[in-house]
């Protein structure tokens, strides 16, 4: 039974360590749109072609985004907020 105790307290150790990795990440990143490479963007565009990562069809598509370190975005030529309709 002490095993099998430990077993369940590793597993859960792991999944509270890896569901606490994303909101760290994401206090230093910011979205950039219009300069993420044909299939790197992470997530939805922003005019809803499609939802899913790595569908972006064209390289700097203004409306395809992806994280990025805060602050570097503008230098590379991108925007942090999504392009106006």
């Amino acid at each position: 039974m002490n095993q099998r105790h430990a077993l369940i307290a590793a597993a859960l150790a792991t999944v509270c360590a890896t569901g606490t990795a994303p909101a760290v990440a994401a206090a230093d990143t910011e979205k950039c749109y219009g300069t993420v490479k044909a299939g790197q963007n992470d997530c939805a565009a922003a005019d809803g072609s499609h939802s899913c990562s790595g569908q972006a069809k064209t390289d700097n598509a203004p409306v395809e985004w992806k994280y990025v370190p805060k602050g570097t975005c503008e230098k590379t030529g991108g925007q942090t907020t999504p392009p106006t309709k």
